[in-house]
């Protein structure tokens, strides 16, 4: 939602019996900083919160938390479908196919050409198999991926079966290239980087990312992070969430 609405705008929520809450997450905070934000502000209710669908510290964009009784559909709004946009960096690769960890390998882009990059999206719609990025969330032996990633321990990664039903770049300006891609839960946009740059024979790694959609939740509607926590710290809390 615009700043001016947002300032002036707000429901009177019932976060007990469940909210949906839209949140803009910010730029280096992780998923669980937004929930856990959101959680001490609700305090002494010891409410339930929850997020629906993890986003990378680097990603900003829709964030969905639920609250009480509506924790419980939290899978649900996790399966829906996906639309991000974002920038990829050709020529040059990293080991977390972001900018998490430093440029390992660089490639030479003065071959690629506009034809060449703009096809080289059809090779990625439909459902194919992906592997995750070893600096992932992903659980493997009941440690995150990304903990051995960074000991310098090798895992053996399985493919997952992800879905792309739409993708575009929107702009050419080499070495960055911006996108939009339209995708299934489960689906890492880094991993995309990755192989897109490896399809078109040089390297790529994702620079920017941000989540528009989730389902039928866009992000224009969500709220910042401070400005809902603001808002529910000057409701009394006796009166107004029971």
């Amino acid at each position: 939602m615009s700043e001016e609405n947002s300032a002036k705008q707000f429901p009177k929520f019932n976060f007990t019996d469940g909210e949906v809450l839209l949140i803009n997450k910010p730029y280096s905070w992780t998923s669980f900083d937004v929930v856990g934000k959101l959680r001490n502000s609700f305090k002494p209710l010891k409410l339930k919160v929850g997020h629906a669908g993890t986003l990378d510290p680097l990603a900003t964009g829709l964030l969905i938390l639920c609250t009480g009784k509506l924790t419980k559909q939290i899978d649900t709004f996790q399966a829906e479908e996906k639309e991000y946009t974002g920038t990829f960096t050709l020529g040059a690769t990293t080991p977390s196919y972001d900018l998490e960890t430093e440029v390992d390998q660089t490639f030479d882009t003065a071959n690629l050409t506009e034809v060449a990059i703009l096809a080289n999206c059809q090779h990625f719609i439909g459902d194919l198999d992906q592997y995750p990025p070893a600096h992932s969330a992903i659980k493997v032996g009941g440690e995150r991926l990304y903990l051995k990633a960074r000991r310098g321990e090798e895992v053996e990664l399985k493919t997952r079966r992800v879905s792309i039903t739409e993708f575009e770049i929107t702009r050419i300006e080499l070495p960055e290239v911006d996108f939009r891609v339209v995708c299934s839960k489960g689906t890492y946009i880094r991993s995309l980087a990755k192989d897109f740059g490896e399809k078109l024979g040089n390297g790529a790694y994702l620079s920017k990312l941000r989540r528009t959609r989730s389902g039928n939740f866009r992000v224009e509607d969500a709220y910042e992070v401070m400005e809902l926590v603001n808002h529910v710290r000057e409701i009394k809390i006796e009166e107004d969430f029971r």
